[in-house]
């Protein structure tokens, strides 16, 4: 089976092989998400995550087959769940491209290393849209490795699976492809049609609609699963604008189950796959021939031009530069975008996963556990995010700037970085929860929970800045020391453990004063304990913007050699 497979590669040009290999490794951003910039550690790990799921799913499906349903009920649950497997690959790839944004497209190193080769744009189009077609090929087959075979089997039945599987793994594969492709439709008639100023600033603003446009589908579509819901005129706007909906018909065509009434659904989805294939390969045909020129001469940090010229005050004229720095760095840079957004995209989600339950309450309801764990979660990641993307340098024209421009004590630096926390890591957190808790009763305990947040927090801030002896977005950066894998566990298993621990106990303080006194008291000591200790501590601390110190002496790697060891006494002998 490998060995032709080999053959078929050997016969590929040299030129693309090797341009693929090197592509692949820069289809996602190596040096902050995974082990020391290891392109098989990183997909090892992201695949690992991945089949866990996928084997989840599968474990589901068993146990499900064990129990006896009704045939309308089995219907109904098949077709929820068809649609939810739909969601679920989708989500994924479109996260990914949100990952890999701008990576099929060339940058200044490409156009500055491979323009004096003899090397057409056309091939190096087809081994980036290589690279990337690797990297989603990988993520559908991961994650549906197990539950592509086991609902198939337990939907259809032994007689129906042999139809029932291929148009499942066909139906993916569209998805995906149409997802990924209307991407880089619009990123590449962005980049045509824009100045490639606007467009670099514009892309930004794309990247993040994107991301909060597939997580709030994932999250907010509704699932239909009586065929009266699909036909009905009432539903037939979000049917029509929402492309899961059509890869579900696509699927029940493909297999041979699709109700006459939902045929236009099927149709709508031939007819977007179509598009999205053709504007993709159109868009990025003509970026390779006609903008690379701009690559070069533009760079990808823009000074703005213009406007108003008015900045907000965040405290002393230090503090308010510092946060302002902090803030230009991630709105500003992609690297730093996509760092935050893979811890962001667990906070969004969870946010996103309480907004049916808001708009589908009928009157005010109690403070739930669920609600406490989400939010409490919600806080805690969005601290670790912030804290995790300030190693990442933005220049070293930063990194020198501010080193040679130490005018102040350490510890207003370290204030300032304590602020920029505190107001872009908990309050839109502590807002967003104001925001949702607007459909719970007694009003009493909303406003008590709010307070431990806020408590909660200033306690992760301050935990998180123990050692952190620098300014944020100007330090040397050691590459790869992120665990995709194990932030991901740990996630999972620590925090949201802790998170399902500690809000139940958080409820029944809620209800007793004296422990909801004695709990906001504990919280405020230890947050105002560990405040005492990182102010004393940055008293005496010298900022640092290298990871690993210049050593006084450079040994060349001699100072094991016997030629650097000084004899010592010799023993007298008697």
């Amino acid at each position: 089976m490998l060995k032709p497979v080999r053959k078929l590669i050997a016969r590929l040009p040299l030129t693309f092989r090797v341009l693929y290999r090197q592509f692949l490794l820069r289809v996602i951003d190596l040096e902050s998400l995974s082990i020391e910039a290891d392109i098989p550690k990183f997909l090892g790990q992201f695949a690992g995550v991945l089949i866990m799921i996928s084997l989840f799913q599968a474990a589901g499906a068993f146990l499900w087959s064990m129990s006896s349903h009704a045939p309308a009920a089995q219907l109904a649950f098949a077709w929820s769940k068809e649609q939810s497997l739909i969601c679920d690959t989708m989500l994924v790839v479109g996260l990914i491209a949100v990952v890999s944004w701008d990576s099929i497209f060339p940058d200044r190193r490409d156009v500055m290393v491979l323009s004096p080769l003899p090397v057409r744009p056309l091939t190096i189009l087809l081994a980036k849209v290589s690279a990337s077609g690797a990297i989603v090929g990988m993520s559908i087959l991961a994650l549906n490795i197990g539950s592509g075979f086991a609902w198939p089997l337990v939907l259809a039945g032994s007689p129906g699976v042999l139809r029932f599987c291929p148009a499942y793994w066909s139906t993916m594969v569209a998805a995906s492809l149409f997802l990924y492709c209307a991407v880089f439709t619009i990123q590449g008639f962005s980049a045509l049609l824009l100045p490639r100023r606007i467009f670099l600033s514009l892309s930004a603003l794309l990247q993040l609609s994107a991301y909060g446009l597939f997580l709030g589908a994932f999250f907010l579509l509704p699932t239909f699963t009586d065929l009266a819901e699909w036909a009905s005129p009432r539903n037939h706007l979000i049917l029509a604008l929402s492309p899961p909906y059509w890869f579900f018909a696509l699927f029940n065509q493909l297999n041979g189950s699709l109700p006459p009434a939902l045929a236009w659904l099927a149709n709508r989805a031939w007819v977007a796959l179509g598009c999205a294939v053709f504007g993709a390969a159109a868009s990025l045909t003509l970026c390779y021939l006609r903008t690379m020129k701009k690559t070069v001469e533009e760079p990808d940090l823009l000074p703005t031009r213009g406007g108003l010229r008015w900045r907000p005050r965040f405290g002393s004229p230090l503090q308010t530069a510092i946060i302002l720095f902090s803030f230009r760095s991630i709105a500003r840079s992609r690297h730093h975008r996509v760092v935050l957004a893979f811890y962001l995209s667990i906070v969004f989600a969870l946010a996103l996963a309480l907004v049916p339950g808001e708009l589908s309450a009928p009157a005010l309801r109690p403070l739930s556990n669920d609600f406490l764990t989400d939010t409490i979660g919600m806080m805690a990641l969005a601290v670790i995010g912030l804290r995790n993307v300030f190693p990442l340098p933005i220049s070293l024209n930063a990194n020198w700037i501010l080193r040679v421009t130490q005018l102040r004590p350490s510890h207003e630096y370290l204030a300032a970085t304590k602020r920029f926390q505190l107001l872009f890591g908990v309050l839109p957190v502590w807002l967003i929860t104001a925001g949702l808790s607007l459909s719970f009763k007694p009003w009493q305990q909303v406003v008590e929970h709010l307070a431990v947040l806020a408590l909660l927090g200033w306690f992760f801030v301050e935990i998180s800045l123990i050692g952190f002896y620098k300014i944020p977005f100007t330090c040397s950066y050691l590459p790869g020391k992120t665990n995709v894998q194990f932030a991901f566990w740990g996630f999972v298993v620590v925090l949201l453990t802790l998170a399902l621990s500690f809000a139940p106990f958080e409820m029944q303080m809620l209800s007793n004063p004296a422990g909801y006194a004695s709990l906001l008291s504990a919280f405020a000591v230890a947050a105002y304990g560990l405040l005492a200790f990182n102010r004393h501590r940055a008293r005496s601390a010298v900022l640092y913007f290298e990871e690993m110190p210049d050593p006084l002496i450079t040994t060349l790697g001699l100072s094991h050699s016997p030629a650097m060891v000084q004899p010592g006494p010799r023993a007298i002998k008697p």
